[in-house]
């Protein structure tokens, strides 16, 4: 078996890099017809530790990499050097790690997964989406869930945020194709200055070719996805399977598996359908912000 290098770039950070060497780890042990519990035990350890790191879930130490090659017939320098590099590759920081200290855990492996996403689909009922977020909003949104926090960690969150909107101004953006309900835009987050400047973003944001928003106006009524705001991430590699994410408020969800995947991508192609076209949507943000929020 064959085993295609990937190489480093904009799009790559330590959290896909994971799941792609965890992918090719997978097909090298299937197709070496070696259990996941033979794995384990070939470095010192068990099945469902091989089962998480063929899903990019932890991390990799070179010397398991290289013993699980050994295990699964790789003897080609060119092959096991390359595989070995992308463990070195994989363990390195992505740019928020210098935000520990204000960054949990399960979000930092959403970070990692977005920086990587050709396709962000995302539908949100309470807040502007952080990737379109102005820095007066963002402000006002983190003060909401950290009432009572010093003033330079109400910072660093905020820049956060902001930093982690460098995305979309890369060479190779992603597409973002986001869906907010009416009631977004309605929530005064921030006051009415903070949201006519916010809408004004959005009108903006509509302009860029990577960018599609669309609302769904109270008048449609019930909808596809009453039960809460999911973003679907689809990456670049057809290794990767599709990603959906559910934020809470201390944890998150990850569902990766094809029954959840369809279920979340049907709904959010009838909430494309059951919403304004994006034809549409600078005029609908025009009017509700003169109507709410009139200079």
């Amino acid at each position: 078996m064959t085993t295609v290098p990937v190489e480093g770039g904009p799009a790559s950070g330590p959290t896909v890099l994971r799941m792609l060497l965890g992918a090719q780890l997978r097909r090298l042990r299937e197709g070496a017809g070696v259990s996941r519990e033979s794995a384990g035990w070939e470095i010192r350890s068990s099945e469902s530790k091989i089962s998480r790191m063929e899903l990019g879930r932890v991390g990799f130490k070179e010397r398991d990499v290289a013993d699980l090659l050994t295990l699964y017939g790789v003897t080609t320098p060119d092959e096991r050097a390359a595989l070995l590099r992308l463990a070195r590759d994989a363990n390195s920081p992505g740019w928020w790690h210098r935000y520990g200290d204000v960054l949990p855990a399960w979000f930092q492996s959403y970070l990692g997964l977005e920086a990587a996403a050709a396709l962000i689909r995302t539908y949100e009922v309470q807040f502007v989406p952080g990737l379109l977020q102005t820095p007066a909003y963002a402000r006002a949104v983190v003060l909401l869930g950290h009432h009572g926090a010093p003033p330079a960690e109400i910072d660093r969150r905020v820049s956060l945020r902001m930093e982690r909107q460098g995305l979309l101004r890369r060479s190779d953006p992603p597409q973002l194709w986001a869906v907010l309900d009416e009631a977004v835009l309605r929530r005064p987050v921030g006051g009415p200055a903070v949201m006519r400047e916010q809408v004004d973003a959005l009108i903006a944001a509509t302009a860029a070719p990577h960018v599609r928003l669309q609302i769904v106006p109270f008048d449609t009524g019930g909808h596809a996805a009453a039960g809460g705001a999911f973003s679907i991430l689809r990456f670049g590699d057809q290794d990767l399977p599709d990603i959906v994410y559910i934020e809470q408020l201390t944890s998150a969800v990850y569902l990766d598996k094809r029954d959840d995947l369809d279920h979340y991508a049907g709904a959010m192609e009838r909430l494309c359908g059951e919403a304004a076209p994006p034809e549409r949507t600078p005029e609908l943000l025009s009017r509700i912000r003169d109507e709410l929020y009139p200079a």
